[in-house]
């Protein structure tokens, strides 16, 4: 089975204007994404980080906003980006993120209502404490996929309910890895962290991934520094002597975006593309990956503004 991962949906303000149809009041993202929408359903199993919420519009019609309080931007996206981004062949969507709070606790739960109503199954974030302690499971030709959402923290939001949020706490990692290897063939942890536009990862994201390798994750998916890091591929023994091969991204990078501080690399990414097979003994292992580059394009279409993810070769 194929794993197709890509980071940070980052939908600001302009993209978002884009995509609105012309003399109405609904909006249409298919076209951002149809450059690279035969790569993401080709996947039998395709993984992207939200970063925006489904908050519903403000009392004023706009969707993006910006804190009184930090200056940070507050994220929010008409709900027919759910529709299109299961179009385009989304599966699954990490919500664990510095902006999962934007829109406080109804945003956070609307969002996540939003996505059930599309299809598009998710972890990192949860309704109740009763939710936050199911599990999210994907099963793809025999092999079942345990995946996993932490982040750093929320720009300084406060999250009143600690199951709200999946934050990056080593113990509970670390349990919820130890139920998760149990009942699964592959276990995938997605991490929002690092620094912001650093190219190179840290050595707190470093001790974390070597951390998890041992403990048993075998693919790591990172997002946050809004620009691309590594990907390590390398075949290493877990704590129980189990010797597999292991994949941490450290950053995907910008799936989508517009282009931030004027970094030409905030608007490049990849499309990760991991192929596991199960042997006779029921063993799972990872066999390949591979990675198409993707970048942001800003065109002219009609005398609008429009935006596409495009593989960066084209």
């Amino acid at each position: 089975m194929t794993i197709a991962a890509v980071g940070d949906l980052l939908m600001k303000r302009t993209i978002i204007q884009a995509a609105r149809r012309t003399g109405s009041d609904s909006y249409s993202f298919a076209p951002l994404f149809a450059g690279v929408a035969p790569y993401l359903r080709k996947a039998d199993l395709t993984i992207g980080n939200l970063e925006t919420t489904f908050s519903g519009r403000d009392p004023s019609g706009r969707y993006e906003r910006r804190s009184r309080r930090t200056g940070n931007p507050l994220f929010n996206c008409p709900d027919e980006l759910a529709g299109d981004l299961k179009r385009a062949g989304f599966d699954v969507l990490t919500t664990a993120n510095n902006h999962s709070m934007d829109g406080g606790a109804s945003g956070l739960r609307r969002t996540l209502a939003v996505l059930d109503r599309h299809g598009i199954r998710h972890t990192g974030t949860s309704r109740s404490a009763q939710e936050s302690r199911r599990y999210l499971i994907v099963r793809a030709k025999g092999i079942r996929v345990g995946i996993l959402s932490y982040t750093t923290g929320t720009n300084s939001i406060p999250v009143p309910k600690p199951w709200l949020v999946n934050r990056i706490r080593t113990g509970r990692i670390l349990a919820d890895m130890a139920y998760l290897r149990k009942r699964t063939d592959l276990l995938v942890v997605c991490l929002h962290f690092g620094l912001e536009y650093h190219r190179v990862p840290n050595a707190r994201q470093k001790r974390l991934v070597r951390l998890l390798f041992k403990h048993g994750a075998h693919v790591i998916l990172g997002a946050h520094p809004h620009v691309l890091q590594p990907v390590v591929f390398r075949k290493t023994t877990d704590i129980r002597g189990e010797l597999r091969h292991r994949v941490a991204a450290y950053s995907l990078g910008n799936f989508v975006s517009t282009r931030l501080k004027k970094n030409p690399h905030t608007i490049r990414a990849m499309i990760l593309r991991i192929t596991v097979v199960k042997n006779r003994r029921g063993i799972s292992d990872i066999v390949r990956i591979a990675r198409t580059p993707t970048q942001v394009r800003r065109v002219r279409m009609k005398g609008r503004t429009a935006f596409r993810v495009v593989p960066a070769q084209h």
